[in-house]
Order: C-alpha cells, then sequence, then structure tokens
C-alpha cells in the first residue's frame, strides 16, 4: 500500500552534515574495528539471529570478481569462530557496487556477540556486532522499544513525560466540531449544520503529524492486542492497546449509530493551514489566539469527519476492523474485568452489524483518501466476524457460531480474490485466516471451507514474496521502490510465522527471517528502520517532536525506508525544522531507489503507527512458543 504525504510548504534550510553512518557503539566489550573498510561492504541484521535460524549477510564489492576473498566471524573476545568464502552472487546494485554475494552464517549456533570481518585482494570490511541467542535475548528487547513510539505518539492529555519530554496538547479536541470532508484538494472545509460537539481527545498522532485516523487506529490497537495474545510477557502491549482503544470509543457514537473517521486535515487551502503546513510541537496548538477566519484557527480547533451520516451504513473497511479491535479487547479483558468485556463485546457487534456489504468502489479510509488507499473490504470483515466469535467464545455468548460462519463466508470471497498483498494496514486476511484455522483445529465444523484451503491462501502470498526475493541483490520480498517498504517487510516476517504456526512446516521460515533482517540492516544502505537498533539506524526521523525536543530520540520508531526516486517530488523543508542530515548514504542509491536519512525527507524516514504496529506483531510472534512439535499451533494433540 502507498502512503501520500503532502509538504505544500516550500521553504529552505541549510542542512547540518553528521558523521557518515553516524555508528555507534554495539556496546561494551568487543574491540574496536581494525581500520576503515575499503572496496566492500558488509551488511546483515544488526540485532542479530536465534541459534536454529537460517543466517545471512551480504557483502557488497566495488569490484565484479571477488576471488581470493574470505570472511571470518570473531566473538566479542576476538576469537576466530568461523570462517568461509562468498557464496554465490545474487547481482548488481549499483556502479559503485557492481556484486552482491552472500555470506552464509547459519553454522553460527553458540550464543554470543560477533562480528564477520572480510578480507582480500583490494578488499576489507567489517560488519557491525551482532547477537546470537534465545529469542527472548535477542528480540524481546525490542517489544519494549517499539511499544514506547506508541508513547512518544500519544495525544491529549494522557501523554507519558518522560518520553520526548511530552506535554498534554491538543485539549480543544475535547469539544472539537464536526465538518463536511473536504471534497477536492484545496478545496474549503464546511462545518456541518447544527452538529453537537464531539469528545475526541487522546490517542495517538498518526505519524510524522498530529492528524488521527480511525483506520490506522484501530488497525494498531488490534495488532497490539493480537501481539499480546502470542506475547503476554509483555503487559505493556496491553496497556498501550487498551490506551487506543479509550479513543476509538470516542470516535464511535453508539447512541446515532455514527462513526468519526478522522481528527485534523493534512491539506491546506481556502484560507486555513493544515496539520502538515506547520512544523512544531503539539502543545503550541493549544496557545493560538485564533478565530474563525484565522488560518492558524484549524490547528488549534481541528475538524472531525465522519465515516457517514448517522445510522448510515459504514464502509466496511473500516466497521471490520474497528469491530476486530473491540472484539480483541474483549477477549483481553474477559477474565480480568468481563463488565468491560462484555461492553466491548456488544460495541463490536454494533459496529460489525452496520457494516455496508455493497460498498461499490471508494472506500472511505482518510481524508483525502491517497493518504490510505484502499479498495479491498472481505479481509477487514473476516477479521471483524472471526475476533467477534472467539469474543464470544470467551464470554460464553450464544453467537459465537454465527460469527464463526460469516467469517468462513468471508474468507471464502477473500479467497476467490487470488490477493497477494502483505499483511499491513490494507490487508488483515493473514491474521484472519489464522484465528479461523485455530477454531477449525479446535473442532467448528460446517463452515464451508477448509484448512488446507486457508493455509494455501498464505502460502500464496508468500509464493510471491518469495519470488520477488529470489531476484533482489539483497533478498527483499517487499519492493524498495514502493512506500512502506520496512513494515511490508515486518508483514512478511510475521506472515511466515504464522505460516509456520498453522501448518507446522518450516518452508518460509529463512524467508521470514530474511524479510526482519532486511528490515534491521540487511540492505543495501546498512541501515536498521528502526529508530535505536542496531548500530545504525534514522537519526534524523520526519517528526517535530523528535527534530524539536534536544537530545531527543525517537526510539522504537519504524520508518517508511527506501523509495523510488520519483517519490521525491514534494517540497522537503518547512520553517523552523532544525537542520539535521547523515551524510554518505547516497553512494548506495541503486536500482532507481533513494534512501535519505535528512530532515524532510519524509519519504524515507517519517515514521508511522502502522509501521511499528506491523514490527511488534512480527518480534511478538518471533517471542512466542513455537506450536509442539509436528503439530500447528491451535491443533489439539491427536
Amino acid at each position: 500500500m502507498t502512503r501520500s504525504r503532502s509538504v505544500p510548504l516550500i521553504l529552505g534550510g541549510t542542512l547540518l552534515l553528521a558523521v557518515p553512518g553516524c555508528h555507534t557503539s554495539g556496546g561494551a566489550g568487543p574491540p574496536a574495528s581494525p581500520g576503515p573498510d575499503r572496496g566492500a561492504r558488509v551488511r546483515l541484521d544488526q540485532v542479530g539471529f536465534r541459534p536454529d535460524e537460517s543466517k545471512r549477510a551480504y557483502l557488497m564489492t566495488a569490484a565484479a570478481q571477488t576471488g581470493g576473498i574470505r570472511f571470518t566471524v570473531e566473538n566479542a573476545g576476538g576469537r576466530t569462530v568461523l570462517t568461509g568464502a562468498p557464496g554465490r552472487r545474487t547481482g548488481s546494485w549499483n556502479a559503485a557496487f557492481p556484486s552482491v554475494r552472500v555470506l552464509d552464517l547459519t553454522r553460527l549456533t553458540d550464543r554470543g556477540t560477533y562480528r564477520v570481518a572480510v578480507s582480500g585482494p583490494g578488499v576489507r570490511a567489517h560488519s557491525p556486532w551482532f547477537r546470537v541467542g534465545p529469542a527472548a535475548e535477542v528480540l524481546g528487547p525490542l517489544l519494549p522499544r517499539l511499544l514506547r513510539f506508541f508513547q512518544a505518539q500519544r495525544d491529549g492529555a494522557d501523554v507519558v513525560p518522560a518520553v520526548l519530554g511530552r506535554r498534554p496538547c491538543h485539549l480543544a479536541d475535547r469539544a472539537a466540531a464536526v465538518y463536511q470532508p473536504p471534497r477536492h484538494r484545496n478545496g474549503g472545509l464546511v462545518p456541518v449544520p447544527g452538529a453537537a460537539t464531539v469528545d475526541v481527545s487522546g490517542g495517538w498522532a498518526d505519524a510524522g503529524d498530529f492528524l488521527k485516523f480511525t483506520a490506522t487506529a484501530s488497525y494498531s490497537t488490534a495488532v497490539l492486542y493480537y501481539a499480546y495474545r502470542a506475547a503476554p510477557s509483555e503487559p505493556g502491549l496491553a496497556a498501550e492497546a487498551d490506551h487506543g482503544l479509550k479513543w476509538l470509543d470516542k470516535m464511535w457514537d453508539g447512541r446515532t449509530g455514527t462513526l468519526y473517521a478522522q481528527v485534523g486535515t493534512g491539506i491546506g487551502g481556502a484560507g486555513y493551514l493544515s496539520d502538515h503546513d506547520v512544523w512544531r510541537l503539539p502543545e503550541s496548538d493549544d496557545m493560538r489566539r485564533v478565530g474563525r477566519g484565522d488560518p492558524e484557527y484549524l490547528l488549534r480547533y481541528r475538524p472531525v469527519f465522519r465515516a457517514a451520516a448517522p445510522g448510515a451504513p459504514i464502509s466496511p473497511n473500516l466497521a471490520g476492523r474497528v469491530a476486530a479491535a473491540f472484539a480483541l479487547a474483549a477477549q483481553t479483558h474477559a477474565r480480568d474485568d468481563p463488565g468491560a468485556a462484555h461492553r466491548a463485546l456488544e460495541q463490536a457487534a454494533d459496529i460489525y452489524a452496520r457494516a455496508d456489504t455493497a460498498p461499490g468502489k471508494g472506500l472511505v479510509t482518510t481524508f483525502p483518501h491517497e493518504f490510505y488507499p484502499e479498495e479491498s473490504w472481505t479481509d477487514d470483515l473476516e477479521f471483524g466476524a472471526v475476533e467477534l466469535a472467539r469474543a464470544a467464545r470467551a464470554l460464553g455468548d450464544r453467537r459465537a457460531d454465527g460469527w464463526l460462519r460469516q467469517a468462513a463466508h468471508r474468507a471464502a470471497r477473500a479467497l476467490e480474490s487470488d490477493e497477494r498483498s502483505p499483511l499491513g494496514v490494507g490487508d488483515v486476511s493473514v491474521l484472519a485466516h489464522a484465528d479461523l484455522i485455530e477454531a477449525l483445529d479446535q473442532g467448528a465444523t460446517g463452515l464451508g471451507i477448509g484448512r488446507d484451503e486457508l493455509v494455501a491462501g498464505v502460502k500464496h502470498r508468500l509464493d510471491a514474496a518469495a519470488a520477488r526475493a529470489a531476484r533482489d541483490p539483497f533478498g527483499a520480498g517487499a519492493d524498495p521502490a514502493v512506500s512502506d517498504s520496512a513494515a511490508t517487510s515486518f508483514g512478511l516476517a510475521g506472515t511466515a510465522l504464522l505460516y509456520r504456526r498453522m501448518s507446522g512446516g518450516t518452508s518460509y521460515d529463512a524467508l521470514g527471517t530474511g524479510q526482519r533482517g532486511w528490515a534491521l540492516g540487511a540492505n543495501a544502505w546498512g541501515s536498521s528502520f528502526v529508530i535505536g537498533a542496531g548500530t545504525t539506524y534514522p537519526r534524523c526521523p520526519h517528526h517535530p517532536v523528535a527534530n524539536l525536543t534536544q537530545g531527543a530520540v525517537l526510539e522504537g520508531a519504524v520508518v517508511n525506508g527506501p523509495n523510488a526516486v520519483t517519490a521525491f517530488q514534494d517540497a522537503d523543508a518547512l520553517d523552523g525544522m532544525r537542520p539535521c542530515t547523515v551524510a554518505g548514504l547516497a553512494q548506495y542509491d541503486g536500482h532507481g531507489i533513494r534512501y535519505a536519512d535528512r530532515i524532510g525527507a519524509w519519504q524515507n524516514v517519517e515514521p508511522a503507527d502502522d509501521y511499528t504496529a506491523a514490527a511488534i506483531l512480527s518480534t511478538a510472534l518471533a517471542n512466542a512458543p513455537d506450536p509442539a512439535p509436528g503439530r500447528p499451533a491451535g491443533r489439539p494433540p491427536s
């Protein structure tokens, strides 16, 4: 799915050149690099691997011939523990690095900290340090770090001051006016006559801005609950999901049957400024002395847009995923707060029942639609129905079987579409299929669909990713020339883990590990796309709070990642941006793809809630215990 961001004001600024690569220490103990790299670069997952995983690094060389080159792996004590020669050539990346080859590190199984050293005629290169160890040790620490980003994104009064020094903001959202959605680019905004103000305070800012979207918030909330179910040892998952649900509860007015879809506007015009026009700290919006007609009026008194008129059918993509979020909350709290769980179930059921099941084209996502374009919706309704069924079963509600049949019906329609979209904010089929398979394994009958069909549907998506990865020099199953490549890579890693759990097969384990690795450093630029993960990661995210708060690190944020050169057409500087650039990355651009770690380069380094939610899900699944050997998750022993 492609995210579109508009930055309409072209305003200058001097860029500061930082130390190339902005490397930091990989931890106490390992010795320093013996000298600068020359003629080659080593790229790998900078966080690390489980002992039993496929471990693949990539060697980029300035010469196509690599005869005489050897690699060694040394531990933190300086002892060589593995040696080898580069493997097959996977392709050429650019004129500076015409050869990319695989370094197979799979034999490295002992727990420890390591790095790769490469040497040969005219070649010297060293990798960053990385870990090998149990999932809880290597990947487990990522979960609280990723959750920290969601805490940084909190809006309203319930912020976390310890994160980026956040302060309460956008308190005027407590009494926000309802507006008609803008009907064209740069068009005026018209308040809805007679509409009461609504309390839409709280929630999360969506990305490197302060807009709030029901579409992304419901996806992120649902994924956080789903991840908590897989990794209940991290209670912060449920706590942050509860924060998201509290805001969704405000966006749904059950009394009038109204779902609100958005708070704020990202495209200015007709005499008003939008969220994307002004670079500032969010708390400054509450201090604006403005009246109607002032250009900054809608920065303080933000408009709210409805998904549909009161009581009218709701766009099914929104209805399905919002219902899923409430239903997952009901499952999560079925034991500790059954009263709240029952209320959440009823809200989920009400929203789901109002879905427009013949919507035609032009589903409601955001305003404008191109911010999060989406045309599919059967996946959302399958997701909503299967989570309703799970919640009903947990609470002893007799409607469980009916919702399960509806989920199976939607799943069948989704399988007919030959859809190959990866797991992410635009397609949640994989999550829905996994839970439907679990219901079948637990004895559900009469659904008109079998587990083999559902497993085959997930395999179909992984096959598409594997085919692309086989053609990519770095094994990327996501297309780096398309927005959201980092999130898509985490989505593919999560899909491979779910496939293993639902099928008992390991055929896509290496593919999944490779996608996680690509997002954490095994790419042409040698950068992790998760801030704070690894040794080289984005230092200049397109995020006002991180940019304007001295010394702040937006820890845990997943950024967009590489993008097509053609995506860099919008203006990328606004008044008030603190200059920040990491030099030296342009030499690694290739295949018509660019990655710049520079403030203003939202096409590369803008973080987002759905990006980070994808990383949370795949990390939680990687930390979850495997099902019993030879038996898919959810299938009872024979």
